[in-house]
C-alpha cells in the first residue's frame, strides 16, 4: 500500500510539472500573440516566425480536438490521462465537424 501512495504521490508531481509547462508554454504563445494583434492594429505586417508559431499552434489545437471532444460527452478518458496523449503517442484523424465555422488559412506574405 505504501508502494502504491507513492507512485500516486509522484504521478500527482508529474501533472502539476505537466500543467505548469502548459501554462507557461500559453502564456508565451498569448504574448506572441497580443503582440501579433497589437501590429495588425498598427497596419504592420505580421513577423514570419510568428505567422509559423501560430500555424504550428492551430495544428497543434486541431490534433487535441478529438480527445477532448471525447471527454467532454463523457465518452472517454481526460485527454491529460489518455495513453496516447503525449508526444509520440497514438494520434487520432481530426474529425471533419466541430461545430463551429472554418478557421482562415494563413495566405501569402505580402510585404
Amino acid at each position: 500500500m505504501d508502494q502504491r501512495y507513492h507512485q500516486i504521490k509522484v504521478q500527482k508531481k508529474q501533472r502539476l510539472k505537466e500543467r505548469e509547462d502548459a501554462r507557461i508554454r500559453n502564456d508565451a504563445l498569448m504574448q506572441h500573440l497580443q503582440k501579433l494583434e497589437a501590429g495588425l492594429r498598427a497596419g504592420r505586417l505580421p513577423d514570419p516566425t510568428l505567422q509559423a508559431l501560430e500555424t504550428r499552434y492551430w495544428a497543434s489545437v486541431e490534433e487535441s480536438v478529438p480527445a477532448w471532444e471525447l471527454f467532454l460527452q463523457g465518452k472517454g478518458p481526460h485527454p491529460i490521462d489518455s495513453p496516447g496523449s503525449g508526444p509520440g503517442g497514438v494520434k487520432q484523424a481530426p474529425s471533419k465537424d466541430h461545430g463551429r465555422p472554418p478557421r482562415p488559412r494563413p495566405g501569402p506574405v505580402r510585404r
